[in-house]
This record gives C-alpha cells, sequence and structure tokens, in this order.
C-alpha cells in the first residue's frame, strides 16, 4: 500500500481509519501467553484486513492494572504516531507517494522516563507473506515490554531535586 502524504494527514485528521480498542485486565494476561497471543492475533488479523483494504488503522490493546500501559498497532509512513500527524511533513514532501508500514507503540507511565516506545514491526509485504510470524513477534514483544513496565522503578522525586541543586551549585 502506498499513499500520498496529503492523503495520509487528511485520514489521520478526519479520524478517516479504522479503530479497535480491546481493553483487558493486567491479571488476564500476565500469566499466559497464550491469552497475550490471542490479542496479538486479533490486532495482526485487523491490519491485514485493514491492507487487504488498503486502510489506514489503529488496534490498540489497552492493559488496566497498577501499572496500565496501551499497546498499539498502526500503519504509516514514518514512525510516528497518528497523535503527531502534523509532524510528518518535516520528512516528506507533500506530493510524495510513500509506502506504508506498520508500527508497534507501547505508551505507559512505567516503560521509560518519555513513557512511550515506538518500533517498526514489519513492512506490508512481510505481514502480508507470513501474518503468523507477526503474531508470535507482537507477543513477544507485549510480553516484553509488560516485563519493563512491571520492573520500572521511578527516580524519586527528591532525588531528582537533589540532583538539580546540586547540578545549579556547580
Amino acid at each position: 500500500m502506498k499513499i500520498k502524504l496529503n492523503d495520509l494527514v487528511n485520514k489521520i485528521e478526519n479520524e478517516d481509519y479504522i479503530q479497535d480498542l480491546e481493553t483487558v485486565k493486567y491479571a488476564t494476561i500476565s500469566k499466559s501467553k497464550t491469552k497475550l497471543k490471542s490479542y496479538a492475533e486479533k490486532m495482526v488479523n485487523e491490519v491485514v484486513a485493514a491492507y487487504k483494504h488498503d486502510s489506514l488503522i489503529r488496534t490498540s490493546l489497552e492493559v488496566e492494572g497498577q501499572r496500565p500501559a496501551t499497546f498499539s498497532l498502526e500503519n504509516n509512513i514514518i514512525n510516528l504516531p497518528y497523535a503527531n500527524y502534523k509532524k510528518i511533513y518535516n520528512f516528506f514532501d507533500e506530493g510524495s507517494e510513500n509506502d506504508v508500514n506498520l508500527y508497534f507503540e507501547t505508551s505507559s507511565d512505567f516503560l521509560n522516563a518519555s513513557a512511550f516506545r515506538i518500533d517498526l514491526l514489519a513492512s506490508e509485504a512481510e505481514l502480508l507473506a507470513d501474518p503468523d510470524k507477526y503474531v508470535e513477534l507482537l507477543t513477544e514483544q507485549i510480553f516484553e515490554k509488560l516485563q519493563t513496565i512491571r520492573n520500572y522503578e521511578n527516580e524519586p522525586k527528591e532525588a531528582k531535586e537533589d540532583e538539580k541543586e546540586s547540578s545549579s551549585d556547580k
């Protein structure tokens, strides 16, 4: 699938893309890769269907619990979330036609300092050639991100303030 920059931006701006959000409790998937895989499979299958209809898509799995997280698949021409679509103009010519790839996004306050990460998961051709491979890959990546979120330790605010004070004293 190829798309012109202006068409992409217009579709995102007007929310003219497939959207799906599934919500699950952390306890439901934290100990069972099989359950996690069923969600990953649904997400990948939705993306395959979107590609077959030349559609953009954002499909998400929202994990509720003490350390909430959202895992999303978006197809885009660049590794920017749809929320930042206006910035795409900084990277492409307006009339250019570009390949659409699949990106995996993770957002959680317990992930890293920016609370966000985006990675290229697959090109359209790769995904359509072997969807099962990407179900496995997505399952593994979500599982790994859940581990990171579970083990994340925020630096206490006092430590950050002490660090600021000591660096301003120099």
